[in-house]
C-alpha cells in the first residue's frame, strides 16, 4: 500500500483530531502563480519558515498535499525535548565541540521560540512545562546520571536528577530505577500548535493552498512545482514533507527511512488517579533505544506512545498492544479501556542527526531548492528552529543554517528493496541490548 494511503488509515482515530477544531480552509492550487518562495509541506517546519520569511518582506506560497497539520506534525507525542535525536557526541565527532554547543544551544532556542510564537499568536494547546527522562534499570540509571553530568559541566545546560529513593515521588510506577527532570522542555497539543501557526501565516499573507500534491519539481534559475491543478515559479524552494515528498528528491529519500511509531489515549479517568501517575504532569520518556513516552493530557487521560514498525503496515491489534505496553509501567490502570489509537511515520536518518542542506544544482546554476529532514522522532521544537535558520538562509544570512548542513548523512543500505530488512535486522540488535541493560 503506498505510504500516504496507510498513513491516511494511521490518522482516522487520533486524539489530536478529535480535539482541535479546523476553522479554517485553504483552496487547491488551481493555476499559475510566482513568488518569492515555495515551500512544500504544510507542517511545522514549512508554516515556521514561511511566517518568518513573510516578517522579512517575501511573496510566500506554501502547498500541502492534504490537511495543514495532518501528518507527523498533527499527531506526534506531543513532547518538545531539549537536544536532538542523537547524543551530543555524535555532532561534536563531526563539527568539534564549539560547534556542537552552538547546535545544542539552538534546541534550547528552539523551546524559547515555541513558547514566543505562542505567546504572540494567542495559540491555545494546552502547554505545560516539564519533562522526565526515566531510566529502567540501575545500569541505565548510571548512563542516565552520567550524561546529565556531562551536560550540565559540558554545556552548561543543567538537569535535576532524581535519585532510585526519590523516583516514585516523581512517578507511580514499579518499572523505573531513576531519571533526570528538565523544567524547560514541555508538552503541548501538536495539532492545535500547529493550526495556530498555520493562522498566524495566513494574517501574516502567506498563501496557502491545501490538497495540492506536488507531482514534479523542475529545476532552475526559477524552480517550477506542478500540482494538479497548477503550478508555482519560484526563486527558491523549502522542501518540508520529510517522508511525505513521494519520490520528488530522490537523492533525499535515500537518507531517510520512513518509521511507523504509535500512541494510544486512554479513556478519561478520575483527575486524583491521574495526577497520582506523574505528580508533575510532566512528559515522560524511558531512555531505551525503542522507548516509550507519556505523558498526562488537561482532560485526565494518559497519552501513551510506543513500538515502531518498518513495513508501511499498520500492526495488528494496536489499541490492544498499545494497552499492554502503558500497563507495563503503569499497571494500576488495568481496568482503563483505550479511547484512540493511531500512529504515523518518522523521518529517521541513519545517525539520527537532522539533515539539512541544498540540492546540488547543474554547473553555473544557484543553489536555490533547500530542504529540512530527519529530524528522527525529535522534531516537535527543532521543526520550527529549522524553519527560521532556512529562511534566514534565503534571506542571505546562512551561518547558523550551514551548521547544521556541514553535518554528512549516509544513504540507507541496501538500496530501496533492502535496507528495510537491514534496518529490521539493525533494530532487533538494539532491542536485545535494551532486555540486557
Amino acid at each position: 500500500m503506498p505510504l500516504l494511503d496507510t498513513d491516511l488509515e494511521l490518522a482516522r482515530h487520533s486524539y489530536y483530531a478529535a480535539t482541535a477544531v479546523r476553522d479554517m480552509d485553504f483552496p487547491a492550487l488551481a493555476t499559475t502563480v510566482d513568488c518569492d518562495v515555495a515551500v512544500v509541506g504544510g507542517g511545522l517546519a514549512g508554516l515556521s519558515a514561511a511566517i518568518d520569511l513573510r516578517r522579512r518582506g517575501f511573496d510566500v506560497v506554501l502547498l500541502e498535499a492534504r490537511e495543514i497539520g495532518s501528518g507527523a506534525s498533527g499527531r506526534n507525542g506531543g513532547q518538545a525535548i531539549h537536544g536532538l535525536a542523537c547524543d551530543p557526541e555524535t555532532i561534536e565527532a563531526q563539527l568539534g565541540l564549539d560547534d556542537a554547543k552552538r547546535v545544542w544551544a539552538m534546541s534550547i532556542e528552539a523551546l524559547d521560540l515555541m513558547r514566543e510564537r505562542i505567546t504572540e499568536h494567542g495559540i491555545a494547546c494546552d502547554w505545560q512545562d516539564g519533562h522526565l527522562s526515566l531510566a529502567t534499570s540501575a545500569r541505565k540509571g548510571a548512563a542516565l546520571a552520567a550524561g546529565a553530568e556531562r551536560l550540565a559541566s559540558v554545556y552548561g545546560y543543567a538537569l535535576q536528577r532524581i535519585a532510585p529513593g526519590d523516583i516514585r515521588a516523581w512517578i507511580d510506577s514499579p518499572r523505573f530505577h531513576s531519571g533526570v527532570f528538565d523544567p524547560r522542555s514541555a508538552h503541548l497539543h501538536p495539532l492545535k500548535y500547529t493550526l495556530g501557526l498555520a493562522r498566524a501565516a495566513a494574517a501574516a499573507g502567506v498563501r496557502l493552498h491545501e490538497h495540492s500534491a506536488v507531482t514534479a519539481l523542475v529545476p532552475g534559475a526559477t524552480p517550477v512545482l506542478r500540482t494538479a491543478g497548477g503550478e508555482v515559479r519560484a526563486r527558491q524552494v523549502l522542501l518540508a514533507g520529510n517522508v511525505y515528498l513521494q519520490g520528488l528528491a530522490p537523492a533525499l529519500a535515500r537518507r531517510i527511512m520512513p518509521v511507523g511509531t504509535y500512541i494510544a489515549c486512554s479513556a478519561a479517568m478520575e483527575p486524583a488517579l491521574c495526577d497520582s501517575l506523574i505528580p508533575s504532569r510532566a512528559a515522560a520518556c524511558d531512555t531505551d533505544f525503542v522507548l516509550d513516552y507519556f505523558r498526562p493530557t488537561p482532560d485526565h487521560r494518559l497519552l501513551f506512545g510506543g513500538r515502531v514498525s518498518y513495513s508501511t503496515m499498520t500492526p495488528a491489534n494496536l489499541a490492544q498492544s498499545m494497552r499492554q505496553r502503558w500497563l507495563r509501567s503503569f499497571p494500576q490502570l488495568g481496568a482503563l479501556r483505550v479511547d484512540y489509537a493511531w500512529g504515523g511515520f518518522v523521518d529517521i536518518s541513519m545517525n539520527r542527526a537532522p539533515d539539512f542542506g541544498r540540492l546540488p544544482a547543474a554547473a553555473g546554476a544557484p543553489q536555490n531548492v533547500y530542504y529540512l529532514q530527519g529530524f528522527s522522532g525529535h522534531g516537535l521544537a527543532l521543526t520550527g528552529l529549522a524553519g527560521r535558520l532556512v529562511a534566514e538562509a534565503m534571506a542571505g544570512d546562512a551561518s547558523r543554517f550551514d551548521v547544521f548542513a556541514r553535518l554528512r548523512h549516509h544513504a540507507f543500505p541496501g538500496g530501496a528493496f533492502l535496507r528495510t530488512p537491514a534496518l529490521v535486522l539493525g533494530m532487533a540488535w538494539y532491542r536485545l541490548r535494551d532486555m540486557l541493560a
